[in-house]
């Protein structure tokens, strides 16, 4: 059984035995497991700063690093990037226009808050923008860190990176080597942390169980429908993409992308799917010597539908709290979503959906609590992800595959 099906398991079975215990009259039982569900959340919490930190940083060296592997790959990386933050953009509108129109039932929102101890955070009055622009720059990063301040702190990160990369190359080695080292020690923590996770969220759904009952199972589900929806947007953008940037018909798109997205449902992995990819390349006829060159940076540097997935978990729990949430608040969330996207390739789905989330949520001043429980059920929307990237991946070369035979050609660039 692999560690997403236990935790799904443990979530699963936690909700049942709680509704179970609820009715038998388990008191003690809660006492005891609320306090571990809230510690294993904290050892999650720990790591975030100084995880987020060390891959910023390392995920923009390796962008640049692309971006000066010619022509063709600058051009992949400003493709991608432009596509990171249109879908942002887009998921910032539709996904509270998706909750105002079918909002979370009140009951099972009251009922859920009850059972992790929440209530409705304050929301004071939007900042002016002088005010905004005033908490934009950290005066003192580590400061900024220890306060859970994200958007300072993710800005001064981003500023620190790009000045990394105008340093020789020994020296941002050196530097980027160190966070490297950083980075895999943050990570080796979060795999003994999420190795004990299926008793982390047994604890917390056993809890949400005893105090919610089955309106867990159908908010849980309102959940599901409408993050994923965001991913679908994001995914749905690569068929235009790929008619009209790459000028292919429709059917011979999607015949070609079959296979890999065939892959990527089976694997929840985009590096598992490119030899499917370079495939469908070659069908649309894309050689692979130009393939060669935006498939592997998508794969390892871009994920297409996380920033609009990860903004729409936060977006999704600030109105699970009945927050209220200003322009600036989401806009705040939006950068950073878009940005710390950089720091999330190659992590297995609950890393990744920890340290992409939290720092969104913080920056928005949205409650942690609630990830405890939607990280338990990231492997449906995760598929929605990786079939969503894999798909935009293949449009994105067929476009830049088209670009570069026209400026063979002599064409004027589309």
């Amino acid at each position: 059984m692999s560690q997403t099906t236990r935790i799904l398991f443990a979530l699963l079975a936690g909700i049942a035995i709680g509704i179970l215990g609820a009715n038998l009259g388990w008191t003690t039982a809660a006492t005891i497991a609320e306090p571990i569900g809230n510690l294993w959340l904290d050892a999650l919490r720990m790591t975030v700063v100084p995880l987020v930190v060390s891959l910023l940083i390392t995920g923009i060296a390796r962008t640049a690093d692309s971006a000066r592997g010619g022509k063709l790959a600058l051009h992949s990386v400003l493709l991608f990037v432009g596509l990171l933050w249109l879908v942002t953009a887009i998921a910032a509108f539709l996904v509270p226009a998706l909750l105002k129109l079918w909002p979370m039932p009140q009951q099972a929102a009251a009922a859920l808050n009850a059972a992790l101890g929440q209530t409705r955070p304050e929301v004071g009055a939007a900042p002016g923008l002088a005010d905004f622009l005033k908490s934009v720059v950290p005066t003192n990063p580590i400061a900024a860190a220890a306060n859970d301040a994200m958007f300072p702190l993710i800005l001064f990160a981003t500023l620190f990176a790009i000045a990394t990369t105008r340093l020789d190359s020994d020296a941002r080695d050196r530097i980027t080597g160190l966070f490297s080292a950083i980075e895999r020690a943050m990570l080796e923590i979060v795999n003994w942390v999420l190795w004990i996770a299926p008793l982390g969220v047994f604890a917390l759904a056993f809890v949400v169980g005893m105090k919610a009952g089955t309106a867990a199972i159908g908010a849980l589900a309102h959940y599901i429908i409408i993050v994923s929806s965001a991913g679908f947007v994001a995914w749905a953008l690569a068929y235009p993409l790929a008619v009209f940037g790459g000028g292919v018909r429709l059917r011979d798109f999607l015949r070609a992308v079959a296979p890999a997205q065939a892959v990527a449902l089976s694997t929840q992995s985009s590096l598992a799917s490119l030899p499917a990819m370079l495939r469908g390349c070659q069908q649309l006829g894309v050689p692979v010597e130009v393939a060669g060159v935006p498939l592997p940076i998508a794969v390892a540097i871009f994920r297409v539908t996380s920033p609009a997935m990860n903004l729409a978990v936060a977006l999704y729990v600030a109105h699970w709290m009945g927050m209220d949430l200003s322009a600036s608040a989401i806009a705040a969330g939006a950068v950073v979503a878009a940005i710390t996207t950089l720091g999330s390739i190659s992590l297995p789905g609950q890393v990744s959906f920890l340290t992409s989330v939290t720092p969104i949520a913080l920056a928005m001043g949205v409650p942690l609590a609630p990830l405890g429980l939607l990280v338990a059920v990231e492997m449906i929307p995760d598929l929605v992800r990786t079939v969503g990237n894999v798909t935009m991946d293949v449009a994105a070369t067929t476009a830049l595959g088209r670009r570069q035979r026209n400026a063979k050609d002599g064409e004027p660039d589309l």
